[in-house]
């Protein structure tokens, strides 16, 4: 049974126990991510997140490591736009030194001069390593274009400069600042006791004080016009990124849009994969996909194409999606669409991994899990008239954006251009 408890001091505990598993996932979530920077700190909840490895109160980097690991379990974490987690693996029954490694390391980094100019180092390649990857890149250059001027459009490792002026007060300052308690989740899940975790947490955290009061810039809504990045780089294949603006995580045609995107390029039965890659041979993999903030969200196409076909592919998928826009989708290939939605949603839970990483980043965001069953009553909600409808409305024109990475000639950017009615 799933269950949930907000300690005195607001952090947020959620878990779910099976009693038939050897394992046990745990992760300490905190709202704090990249678009809660700036252009002075950018990157500043990516950095913490790789320097709280380097020690803490109460362990040395090699404890972190070894202690995790020399049980056979795992550790990491991930900085995203609205959160940032660490996150573990283990057998169940080192649970609880697992959950005080997490805890520490989060809450009680050493934060020293020169473990942040190690990590300074290690970042800065990353961001080289990133731009070098163009089927990587071309993502942040879509996001550019979807949130020009906005912390949105900025990497999450940041740029640069702003990781070479990272100074040790950035990151105290902002771990001072969102690394509090209402702005925390506990999630667990596998062969463990609710009362239990809640106990653990209580006595690591249970005295932490600080509110929050940091808030992020609201994402642009709407689009007037079209917008393009025509990136020019030397590579084997050209990689192309299509976005339009759409639903945020709570919206009522989130779960149109989801099965929209099932349809075009979710898996290998979709228009576009039949389209591009089987029937014409114009790309190896092309696929599409939906991701939803707070406030914002985004339908996306992307495309690893030859070189010499990236014309004829770009002309196509949009076609492809004029085409759906205008005469709607076929009743089989809907039914498949919900079918897939189902079944992945079911198969994507049977971990214990899977299943944390499901309740925290729903108690983070918004405050309560979504159940499998409501889900499931949602999507059998989608007729095929609501995905003509939201198909006109996201997939317009005026909403287009194009980032390609490639070795374009000035004729191939000519006429991608005129193809997409691109400035």
């Amino acid at each position: 049974m799933r269950r949930i408890t907000q300690l005195p001091n607001k952090i947020r505990i959620v878990s779910q126990e099976f009693k038939d598993r050897e394992s046990a996932s745990i992760g300490v979530w905190v709202a704090a991510g990249g678009r809660y920077e700036n252009t002075q700190n950018k990157g500043v909840a990516h950095f913490l997140e790789h320097i709280a490895f380097k020690g803490s109160a109460q362990y040395s980097c090699d404890e972190i490591k070894q202690l995790v690991e020399g049980v056979g379990g795992n550790l990491n974490a991930f900085t995203a736009e609205e959160e940032t987690c660490y996150y573990a693996k283990v057998p169940a029954s080192h649970l609880k030194q697992t959950f005080d490694i997490l805890a520490d390391i989060s809450f009680f980094p050493k934060i020293t001069p020169k473990d942040l100019e190690k990590e300074r180092a290690v970042i800065l390649e990353e961001i080289k390593m990133y731009h070098d990857l163009p089927q990587y890149y071309v993502g942040e250059l879509l996001e550019e274009l979807l949130w020009p001027d906005h912390p949105l459009g900025q990497s999450l490792a940041g740029t640069s400069k702003s990781v070479g002026e990272m100074s040790v007060g950035h990151l105290r300052d902002f771990k001072n600042t969102h690394y509090v308690p209402a702005n925390t989740v506990i999630s667990a899940c596998g062969s463990m006791k609710h009362e239990e975790l809640v106990k653990l947490v209580s006595a690591k955290l249970g005295r932490l004080t600080g509110s929050c009061t940091a808030s992020y810039i609201p994402a642009r809504r709407a689009q007037e016009k079209p917008a393009v990045h025509l990136y020019h780089k030397q590579t084997e294949q050209m990689h192309l990124a299509l976005g339009y603006l759409a639903y945020e995580t709570n919206h009522k045609d989130y779960y149109v849009l989801a099965l929209l995107s099932i349809i075009l390029g979710g898996n290998m039965s979709s228009r576009l994969f039949n389209e591009v890659r089987e029937k014409r041979g114009l790309a190896y993999s092309v696929s599409s996909g939906i991701k939803s903030l707070n406030d914002t969200g985004v339908f996306m196409v992307r495309a690893g194409v030859d070189n010499s076909k990236i014309v004829s592919a770009l002309d196509l998928i949009l076609k492809v999606l004029a085409k759906t826009a205008s005469g709607g989708v076929k009743d089989d290939e809907f039914k498949r669409a919900q079918e897939y939605y189902m079944g992945q949603s079911l198969l994507g839970l049977e971990d214990t991994m899977d299943q944390m990483l499901w309740m925290g980043g729903g108690v983070i965001s918004d405050d309560k899990v979504k159940s499998l069953s409501d889900i499931i009553k949602k999507i059998k909600a989608v007729t095929p008239s609501d995905i003509k409808r939201v198909t006109k409305e996201i997939l317009n024109p005026k909403r287009l954006n194009v980032a390609i990475i490639g070795p374009m000639s000035e004729e191939q950017q000519k006429q991608l251009r005129a193809i997409a009615n691109l400035p």
